[in-house]
């Protein structure tokens, strides 16, 4: 996936992801209140089909709509994207952001160490 989410799309995959299929009137009666109006999903819901990110099944005139893209596959692109624009496509490079810049407390440094130090075990058994 090339073209990012905005911010409004992400809201609208949210629920569609919790919902796995939907109508546009579902999505709706799960967003909180004040709830937008029935164009305002529906328009998004069509943006999304248009980048590849959600498809449809026709019930004569109403649609049902379901992603394409999972919510995993979602944040590991954004991620990834994230690397590359920010970080020189560096994960050291954002450790060492977050590490330096974050004021991250001892217990979040030894949890990253731990978490760190599981992945190398893990590797190094296989």
């Amino acid at each position: 996936m090339e073209k990012e989410l905005t911010r409004a799309e992400e809201q609208i995959m949210e629920y569609l992801w919790d919902l796995s299929e939907a109508f546009v009137k579902d999505i709706i009666e799960n967003m909180p209140k004040p709830k937008p109006a029935y164009t305002t999903v529906s328009t998004i819901i069509r943006i999304l089909e248009k980048k590849g990110i959600v498809a449809h099944k026709a019930y004569g005139n109403t649609h049902s709509y379901y992603p394409l893209l999972s919510r995993e596959q979602y944040t590991e692109n954004c991620a990834t994207n994230l690397v590359k624009r920010h970080f020189d496509n560096s994960l050291s490079n954002l450790v060492s952001f977050f590490t330096s810049k974050k004021n991250l407390s001892i217990s979040e440094l030894e949890e990253i160490q731990q978490l760190i130090n599981d992945e190398v075990k893990k590797q190094k058994k296989s």
